[in-house]
This record gives structure tokens, sequence and C-alpha cells, in this order.
């Protein structure tokens, strides 16, 4: 049984559905990708039990059948060929040989037959959204979820549908990120789903960030979230759980507005953070009408100060923050000045752009 393609079609492929292979497996099938071929499209599956990925491409075949091939060996074997090369899959039993020119490659497989299939239960909410919006959403809050918290429904990120609304919001607890989507459903929508971290960032891979990407469609469970691609489809399970009250994070109170340039406070806490403890990365602002100074210190006993003209017209102020979590926020926000909502010592710091309209960002201050 043999099936003839190229490395220009069936190299993408690969790469599109291979990074979700673990390297360590329960199951040795699942260190392999799924080929299903019939009437000259092959499908290409794999999945880690929690995340699957599916693609299509066309070949020649000369009949419908389904096998396994190992992950890693058969993507290095591609990205080592020439661009253009031609290939040659021919099936024989538990052997799979790959030929292309004068190469020829033997390859063991495993049945078909023992690779888990992650099932989705049937959709009950779904939402049409551009790509490059959606993939924007991810990137604007994807940093700030947990990792590997014991409140396990941090370690994913809130997708909440709205009619007219996507949200995205993602916390580990010491900062938030929160973005919104318009969209244009109209019709009752309910949506509330926990997607899980390594899913999050599978999906953001996927997306092209282009305007002029398909739409995609997210299809909700109870359980599972796909994503509807062209030629393809995305599929995880959801975190079971009750995400926190984001709400109640938001600073309410009047806030005293910091405003300054987003680079030139970006290089700032760059350069002062040099010398901050690398533990805690805590950097002390002291904020006063018309400047900024930033101050950080560590167990060497170095200190660093930088001062920035802002436009500041509240009380003088001093708190403290981890500068990571500061820098997380500059790298994504859009827009030339960034915008600061200050209350006092121990509260958080509401962050906005007036060009990122939809984004928040709310990060608690640290003593030091």
């Amino acid at each position: 049984m043999k099936i003839t393609s190229n490395r220009k079609e069936l190299l993408p492929a690969l790469l599109q559905v291979s990074s979700v292979v673990e390297k360590r497996q329960t199951l040795p099938v699942l260190a392999n990708i799924l080929f299903r071929v019939e009437k000259g499209k092959m499908t290409l599956i794999a999945t880690d039990l929690e995340v699957e990925i599916k693609t299509s491409i066309q070949v020649s075949a000369e009949e419908d059948m389904e096998f396994t091939l190992p992950a890693r060996k058969v993507v290095d074997i591609c990205k080592a060929l020439g661009e253009d090369a031609a290939l040659e899959l021919d099936i024989q039993g538990d052997k799979t040989i790959l030929k292309s020119g004068r190469g020829r490659y033997t390859l063991s497989t495993l049945p078909a037959a023992d690779y888990p299939n992650l099932e989705a239960a049937v959709a009950t909410q779904n939402i049409r959204v551009a790509q490059n919006k959606l993939k924007r959403l991810l990137e604007k809050t994807q940093f700030a979820m947990a990792q590997q918290d014991v409140r396990y429904y941090l370690n994913g990120l809130l997708l909440e549908g709205r009619p007219g609304k996507l949200r995205a919001v993602a916390t580990d607890g010491h900062r938030l990120a929160l973005c919104d989507l318009q969209t244009e459903t109209t019709e009752d929508l309910e949506i509330q789903a926990i997607v899980p971290r390594k899913a999050v960032i599978e999906l953001n891979r996927l997306l092209h960030a282009s305007e002029d990407s398909p739409e995609v469609e997210l299809q909700f469970s109870n359980s599972h979230m796909q994503v509807e691609f062209p030629g393809g489809s995305f599929t995880t399970k959801l975190v079971d759980g009750r995400y926190p009250d984001y709400a109640k994070v938001l600073p309410a109170a009047n806030t005293q507005e910091l405003l300054a340039d987003r680079e030139l406070l970006k290089g700032a806490l760059t350069r002062t953070a040099i010398l901050s403890n690398e533990k805690f990365r805590g950097v002390r602002f002291k904020v006063e009408p018309g400047m900024l100074h930033l101050m950080a210190h560590n167990p060497e006993h170095e200190e660093a100060e930088e001062d920035l003209e802002v436009d500041y017209q509240g009380e003088e102020l001093t708190i403290g923050f981890n500068v990571s979590y500061l820098l997380d926020v500059l790298g994504v926000l859009d827009g030339d000045t960034v915008n600061m909502g200050l209350i006092d010592a121990t509260a958080s710091c509401i962050i906005t752009s007036s060009q990122d309209d939809g984004a928040r960002y709310v990060v608690m201050p640290m003593r030091i």
C-alpha cells in the first residue's frame, strides 16, 4: 500500500500536529502520529489524551488505510530532506518504508486501532471569530496563567462568552490579565470555560496573525472545547473547576492616574531590574507630581536608581512591585502611552492603554 506526497505539503502538517506529542508517554502509541487516508485525503492526528490536533492534506494513495508512525523520527527525516523532495510511503504490515530520491528509511509502526480518540461531547454553544483577533486575545492574557499551582483552575485561561463579546481572563494570584473581543454573535450565548495552559499555548501557535486569515469556530460542551479550522481541528479537555470571581480584584476605588511613555518606562524598568533581588524581583516606585523615581537593590548591597518624567498630579506615593509582572504587561500592551491607576501603597495597580481598548491588567503591590 503506497502513498505519494511531497515535503512542502507533508512537513507543515507534521509540524502542526507533532508539537502536542510529549517526549515521555504513558502509552507507547502516544509517541506516534495517526495517519488516516480516505479518498485521496490524508488526515494527521496527534494527541496526549488532553489535547488533540487534526490537519489534512491531499495525497495520492492506492487505497484507504490507517497507520501510525513515530512523531519525532518522521518529522526529523522530513526536515532533513531537500525542500522540493518527493515522498513515498510504503506501508508493509508493522513497518513503513519512507522513500525520497535515493534515500530509504524503514520505520516501525504501531496498530492504528490502538490509537486513542479524544471524543468531544456534543457542543452546546459555539461562536465564530477571526483568527488574528483570537490570537491577540490569547497573547494579551496567557502570560498571567499560573504554572503548577495547587489551585489547578488557575493553571489555565478563562474564556467567557456573552452576546457580542468574548472575554479572556488569566491570573496566578499575584497579577491578572483581562481582554475583551467584540464579536458579531447576537444570539443567546453563555460560555464559561477554563482552557488548560498547554492547550492555550498550542492553540495560540496554530492561529494565524494575518488579517485575511479565515474565521475559526469555537465549539463548547461541558467538558471540551473544539476549534474548527479550514482543513483541521483542535480539541481540548476543559478544566473541571470554578474560576474565582475576578471582578472583585479589579480596583473599584478612584485611582490617581500616572501616564508614562510605554517604551521609556519599559527601558527604565529593564535597567533597574538588573540590580533587583533575583528571587523577589522587587522595584520601588516613588511617585510625585511630574516625576517617577525607580529604585532597586539586592543582597549584595548593589543599588539602581532611575528617574522618569511622567504625567502625574496626585499625592506623593511609594509602592513596590515585582518588576517581572510589570515588564510582562508592557510587553503585550499596545500604544505609546501607558496608564497606571494607583490608589495607595497597599492596593493593587490597574494598567491600561487608551490605544489598547479592551485590555486591562492588575498587579498586586509587594513590600520592599
